[in-house]
Parts: C-alpha cells; sequence; structure tokens
C-alpha cells in the first residue's frame, strides 16, 4: 500500500517571501505561516495555540508569492512534508521540516475600487498529482455564515 503525504494549511505568514533564482531562472520562496487554534479548557478559559511552518514553494507560486504575498497574509497553503539534513560548520548533524506547497490561494480580502466590491479569493496551483485548487471548496467571505459545528 502506498502512503499519503498531504498537507492543508490556513495561516498568515510570518514575514515577507523570501525569494531566490536558482540555476536555469527557477524561483523558490521560504516564508514561516502560522497557524493558530483556539479552544476552551476545562475551567472555561479560551486557550490559543500557535504552531510555526516553514513553507517552500517552486517556479510559479514562488513568482507569485514574490509579487502578492507579504507578512499577515492570510493564504490556504496546500504540499507535502519534507524533511532535510545537513552538517553544520561545527559537523553537527541539523534536520528541517519543511511544507512543500504545490497548491496556494490567498485569503485576504481587498476592495476592487472600481466595482466597489470586498471578498476576492485569487486561487493559483501547479498541477501535481492531479491534485488543483478546484478541488478545495471555496472560502466564504461572510462572516455570518453559520458553521455546522
Amino acid at each position: 500500500m502506498r502512503g499519503v503525504n498531504r498537507v492543508m494549511l490556513i495561516g498568515n505568514l510570518g514575514k515577507d517571501p523570501d525569494t531566490q533564482h536558482l540555476e536555469g531562472h527557477i524561483a523558490v520562496a521560504k516564508f514561516p505561516l502560522a497557524t493558530t487554534e483556539t479552544f476552551k479548557d476545562r475551567s472555561g478559559k479560551l486557550i490559543s495555540q500557535t504552531e510555526w511552518h516553514t513553507v517552500v514553494l517552486w517556479r510559479g507560486l514562488a513568482e507569485l508569492a514574490q509579487k502578492y504575498l507579504h507578512k499577515g497574509s492570510l493564504v490556504y497553503i496546500e504540499g507535502r512534508l519534507r524533511t532535510r539534513s545537513w552538517e553544520d560548520k561545527e559537523g553537527n548533524k541539523k534536520f528541517a521540516t519543511e511544507v512543500v506547497g504545490d497548491n496556494l490561494i490567498m485569503l485576504d480580502k481587498r476592495a476592487d475600487a472600481s466595482h466597489g466590491t470586498h471578498g476576492t479569493t485569487t486561487t493559483h496551483s501547479e498541477n501535481i498529482e492531479g491534485f488543483t485548487s478546484t478541488d478545495i471548496p471555496p472560502v466564504s467571505d461572510s462572516p455570518s455564515q453559520d458553521l455546522p459545528f
């Protein structure tokens, strides 16, 4: 049986994407993404837990991130986990686990001055292994929509 390595995150960028161009003009962007969960403890007090993820985007998604994303941007990222290892200058083995994104949806609301509308959602994806942005249900911009949970 084959394994499944899929990650879906909605969070805010911790800083502007750091974009580099490798040989052959291949773009790669890296940025920290914060996801926060809020729950009530036994006494009813609200508790927030924030996890930080390192996101890596390649090629077209990297260029899109460089052009449109900034610190604080709200995004949906879908991809896979990848763990890298290397030795530092002192010979110590180091590890890093990253989310390699193959789908990006920008969730920030922005005003369209010519039409006076709000809530534009932009989608862009790299079609990898049959997953595209059309596989993801649209995100509602209506804060009054009741959730089933």
